[in-house]
């Protein structure tokens, strides 16, 4: 891989020159292609991806705050893992491709062992007689510096200047541990643009396309609000999403020639939508303003990324911690038929007695009634209700023997039609996630080279507090729609499209319009108190409305809803992920002429 060129014949990571903007020359496009938005994605994505077109950059995102809980886990076993073992295989198969064509790949796969993961690359190539340097990132390792009972890892987020001193100095390959999904982008833009650490705007700009690009099919189609309206076929096989990103930090959303999925204003709207907050967007690099963020339908498949203002970075990174929190078990009684309530009322009393009674109770005992059934039913489990029994405990048995005993001694004595979709077992280990923030000088920040060499790279000079925006600082809504027009009762999906997602413990749900008169609609309309009504689950939680009007969206972070994060299974849905779906389905009064 080490004499490979790119589409342009020079590699990149060569810094600027006569190409560059040294001479004011305008630099070409970088080709940065996605082949992974989690641990456990299209296993040959890698291989579609190298093929199908050509690529400067591929990049794969396989941490998630649940997977740096469960590499954690897998470290205890065995202190030589710790990263993603799946990047190795795909590398197997397609390192010879990379080396062939060119593309240098950033993975943030090394997980909690960057440099384990290295050196496992390294004697791949070797057993495979493929030439590649390969380099690393390390520094986000912060896990001596936060002990705790059952704490597993502490790790900063990094942004993309370490990847950048990777690429220039010539890595084939770089691995990296926590660092921002986002990263993934702006490391290889620095390195083949020369960016200034502060050209906020650029860098913004190249946040925006590592953030469309960082959950692959997201953005091609994949988990889309309309996706009924698209040919099925189409978006059976979604390939994943290329980004060419501008030396001034534009960019082109698209993807390869012939792939399946479809790259629309809609579709990579809700990926920006996706886990953000407000209108500013903050990372270790430069704090991008989604406000500031304009999309164009260039052509078939190709949205056009402009506009985006990028503001100097927050004075402190965000840590994730991951702990184990104690061990959690459940339980769910099939309700059959007539009396549902009753029938739930009945064996929840009976087992919140034995619980009260045994030697041990769990420390949390939470209960939820689904009503699935239907009056008349045609099939027995469309006439049955769901009651879910959820109990957690720092001790294993107080969930395991405890709930195991009381649940299944009630078989012949309880409600009729008595029976479980499984009996309770030992009961499992879950985590919890939470972050906290250091100052950058805190952090060690490297590059460690093919050759051994280690290139720290320094923190940023300015930073920016960052508040809240101010009323007069928020963007004006569009003028109403006028009033006294005919409306009919009708689902919010009618009109917008969302999406849902999780951070820690809070949920963000994006809300957009498809014109500009369901746009003036639905900013007067969907009021936080509105969304708290469409939503009882969210009635007591703090939900805060932020507004983009250049994507016609609203964003309602919703502040603990989902309890100690993904990893503690708070709700049905831990993560968020339909939670956008539900308010599209909620009924509200529309005016006709939007629908």
């Amino acid at each position: 891989m080490t004499d490979g060129p790119t589409t342009d014949g020079r590699p990149v990571g060569t810094p600027a020159d006569a190409t560059g903007p040294a001479t004011g020359q305008i630099t070409r496009p970088l080709r940065i292609g996605n082949a992974s938005g989690f641990y456990g994605d299209r296993f040959d994505a890698m291989r579609e991806m190298l093929t199908g077109g050509p690529l400067d950059v591929l990049t794969g995102d396989y941490l998630a705050e649940l997977t740096m809980l469960i590499l954690g886990r897998d470290r205890l076993k065995n202190p030589a893992g710790g990263y993603a073992r799946t990047f190795l295989r795909q590398l197997e198969e397609c390192l010879g491709l990379a080396h062939e064509r060119g593309v240098r790949i950033v993975a943030n796969a090394g997980g909690l062992n960057p440099a384990g993961l290295a050196d496992a690359v390294r004697e791949l190539a070797a057993r495979l007689g493929i030439p590649a340097r390969v380099a690393h990132v390390e520094g986000d390792d912060l896990t001596a510096r936060h002990p705790g009972p059952g704490n597993l890892a502490a790790h900063a987020y990094l942004g993309g200047h370490g990847v950048a001193a990777c690429l220039r100095e010539g890595a084939d390959i770089v691995v990296t541990g926590r660092v921002t999904d986002a990263a993934l982008v702006t490391g290889p833009a620095v390195a083949h643009f020369g960016w200034a650490p502060d050209a906020y705007d650029r860098l913004a700009g190249a946040v925006v396309a590592g953030h469309v690009l960082e959950c692959g099919t997201q953005a091609t189609g994949g988990n889309y609000a309309f996706f009924a309206e698209h040919d099925p076929a189409r978006l059976h096989h979604p390939g994943f999403p290329v980004a060419e990103l501008h030396e001034d930090g534009t960019s082109v959303i698209t993807k390869h020639d012939g792939t399946g999925g479809v790259v629309d204003l809609g579709t990579v709207t809700a990926q920006l939508l996706y886990e953000t907050a407000g209108a500013r967007y903050a990372g270790p690099d430069v704090t991008a303003r989604l406000d500031s963020v304009r999309l164009t339908q260039e052509g078939p498949d190709r949205v056009r990324v402009e506009g985006v203002r990028g503001e100097a970075p927050p004075p402190t990174l965000k840590v994730g911690l991951n702990r184990l929190g104690g061990f959690r078990n459940e339980v769910v009684f099939v309700l059959t038929g007539l009396d549902i309530e009753a029938k739930a009322a009945f064996v929840r009393a009976q087992l919140e007695t034995a619980l009260a009674t045994a030697k041990s109770r769990p420390a949390e005992v939470r209960w939820e009634l689904a009503r699935t059934d239907h009056p008349d039913a045609p099939t027995e489990e469309t006439a049955s209700a769901l009651l879910r029994l959820v109990v957690r405990d720092p001790d294993q048995d107080a969930v395991g023997r405890t709930l195991s005993g009381a649940a299944i001694e009630l078989a012949l004595g309880s409600y009729p039609g008595f029976h479980v979709l499984a009996p309770p077992g030992k009961g499992a280990p879950y985590g919890v996630f939470e972050d906290v923030y250091v100052p950058h000088v805190d952090v060690d920040h490297v590059a460690v080279l093919y050759d051994g060499r280690r290139i720290p790279v320094s923190p940023p000079h300015d930073t920016l507090v960052l508040q809240p925006l101010g009323p007069e600082q928020e963007p004006p809504l569009p003028e109403p729609l006028p009033a006294g027009s005919a409306v009919r009762r009708a689902p919010l999906g009618l009109v917008a499209g969302a999406r849902s997602g999780d951070k820690g413990g809070n949920a963000n749900v994006g809300v957009w319009a498809r014109t500009d008169d369901a746009w003036r609609w639905l900013a007067h309309t969907l009021t936080t108190d509105r969304f708290r009504e469409l939503l009882p689950e969210t009635a007591d939680l703090t939900v805060v409305r932020h507004t983009l009007p250049d994507l016609r969206a609203l964003n309602f972070v919703v502040e603990g809803i989902l309890g100690e994060g993904v990893a503690a299974q708070h709700r049905f849905d831990p993560q968020a992920k339909a939670l956008g779906e539900w308010l599209r389905s909620r009924h509200l009064d529309i005016p006709e002429v939007l629908l």
